[in-house]
């Protein structure tokens, strides 16, 4: 498995567990030294460079205590539902923590972090107005790997307004879209049309099996 694709099946070892915890130790003592260096170095601009060669160190240390953190989150989620609801969590997770570094590193800067908190506020409101659709069909994909309605691989039929009835076999859950096989061909349905629909599941088809005479001449 290779470094950017970590296999999230294995299980969480107690020294993955002790790395990450003293990883968000040192960045916490990273960030509050970079505070107090911040103050310190109000009156001596000259020394400017060695806040900004805190705050790279400080953004290293933090994105590297992340991609454990949600490593590891991924990999609980994985052996107690399904491999993607894992990767779902995973890829959230690191999105939020990459957030969160942005916000601290420009509180170490001395930036007010009221003023970010509201900002951030404010524009997530905004995101939130003009991404509803694509954010609703986000958090459907949660609710449908955790509540676990169906599996890859399983035969359902779907009942709802939009859709119909639709018996199908599923490809894949994403994180916008669940992709089934129909008669007529592929169908990628969004998650948040799926959550508000009837769903059962069918039987698996049988396959069609050579009759034990030999062909007909």
């Amino acid at each position: 498995m290779s470094r950017h694709n970590p296999d999230l099946t294995l299980r969480n070892a107690a020294p993955e567990w002790l790395r990450a915890i003293l990883g968000a130790l040192v960045f916490v003592a990273m960030v509050r030294g970079g505070v107090s260096l911040h103050h310190a170095l109000l009156s001596r601009p000259r020394l400017r460079g060695l806040e900004w060669l805190v705050l790279f160190v400080t953004l290293f240390v933090g994105g590297v205590v992340v991609r454990w953190g949600a490593l590891l989150l991924g990999r609980i989620v994985t052996h107690r539902t399904v491999m993607s609801a894992g990767a779902v969590v995973r890829f959230v997770a690191t999105g939020v923590g990459y957030a969160l570094i942005f916000l601290v590193s420009l509180a170490v800067m001395g930036v007010s972090l009221q003023r970010l908190l509201l900002g951030a506020g404010l524009a997530s409101v905004v995101l939130g107005i003009a991404a509803q659709q694509s954010l609703s069909n986000i958090f459907a994909s949660f609710v449908l790997l955790f509540a676990r309605p169906f599996n890859v691989g399983d035969r359902i039929i779907v009942r709802s307004a939009a859709l119909g009835v639709l018996e199908c076999d599923v490809r894949a859950i994403g994180l916008t879209y669940v992709t089934v096989a129909t008669s007529s061909g592929l169908l990628r349905i969004p998650n948040s049309v799926m959550s508000a629909s009837a769903i059962g599941r069918l039987p698996a088809k049988e396959e069609s099996s050579e009759s034990d005479e030999g062909p007909a001449y």
